[in-house]
């Protein structure tokens, strides 16, 4: 898989945490979609196991 090639996953929350995330993305003008991924690569990054240089 190329670097900036994304792979398709489904991801299955909960209701409750489904609408704070869609409202912390609205808040901060991003789509759901990219708010996850946000959230994913902080926590990657904070862990310390975030190999992509590019966080936005």
């Amino acid at each position: 898989m190329a670097e900036n090639e994304k792979k398709p996953f489904a991801l299955r929350l909960s209701k409750e945490m489904m609408a704070a995330i869609e409202k912390w993305a609205a808040d901060e003008f991003r789509s759901t979609h990219g708010q996850i991924e946000w959230m994913l690569n902080k926590a990657l990054t904070d862990a310390k196991r975030n190999k992509i240089k590019n966080n936005k």
